[in-house]
């Protein structure tokens, strides 16, 4: 049997037509297919309040892939709004928390991607910038617009990351966020950086798999083979602990 993949879902609200206001659960497709590629059976976990529940949603799952979307509410690490903070999502900011904590408990693997790199830090007691325009010489374009698959600018790797057995000391990403990591939560590691600095990449230190990146490997996966390995990889750990799911 592949492994279970779940992906963190959110919502796609109407804003006209037959039911303006209307809730669904969703997640882009290019997740879907890059976890199918790598060999692991996807689902969406969608949304909801109930602890129990996304417990029990993260036990039936191998792995777990954090998924793009709203910026984090910044009183979630202990700041204010300000003005360039973008559209956010506190009731997904909290679900999300819980999933992570789930997997973390339970062993499972996680892999965060673009908005998932920064709940992840934030809810292991780091903090971000809510926008770049607030970090000193950030001078790369950093959301990019422009195709989703182009690759457009260069990130370098630690050594000692598990990103660098994948890279090697550097690649291009893609880029579409306009917050970062500002102070990085204790026990992660930078695993990568851009040529101005920002973070884009972490590592939790020790022996469970977790591992976060800024860029979108979903939407590169399909033409580079090493952001198909990067979900490989992943599948793979995930793929290790289908004897402990229920």
């Amino acid at each position: 049997m592949k492994p279970i993949i779940g992906i963190s879902g959110g919502h796609l609200i109407d804003q006209g037509g037959r039911f303006p206001g209307y809730k669904r659960s969703y997640v882009n497709d290019n997740y879907i297919q890059s976890v199918i590629a790598a060999g692991g059976v996807p689902y969406i976990i969608p949304v909801n309040d109930e602890e129990e529940v996304i417990r029990e949603q993260v036990l039936n799952v191998n792995g777990l892939i954090l998924s793009g979307g709203d910026d984090v509410f910044p009183q979630f690490y202990g700041e204010e709004p300000l003005e360039k903070l973008g559209g956010v999502f506190p009731e997904r900011d909290i679900f999300d928390s819980r999933l992570i904590k789930f997997a973390l408990e339970l062993r499972k693997p996680i892999f965060a991607i673009c908005r998932g790199i920064q709940i992840l830090n934030v809810t292991f007691g780091g903090t971000l910038y809510q926008d770049l325009s607030y970090i000193d010489n950030c001078t790369i374009k950093h959301d990019q617009y422009s195709r989703s698959d182009l690759s457009t600018h260069t990130v370098t790797f630690s050594s000692e990351s598990r990103l660098y057995k994948i890279f090697g000391d550097s690649t291009r990403v893609n880029s579409f966020h306009h917050q970062a990591i500002k102070d990085v939560a204790p026990g992660f590691r930078v695993a990568a950086v851009a040529k101005d600095g920002v973070i884009e990449a972490i590592e939790k230190e020790g022996d469970d798999y977790v591992v976060a990146v800024q860029w979108h490997p979903e939407m590169l996966a399909h033409k580079d083979p090493l952001m198909l390995t990067l979900f490989k990889t992943f599948v793979a750990e995930a793929d290790k602990k289908k004897s402990v799911s229920i």
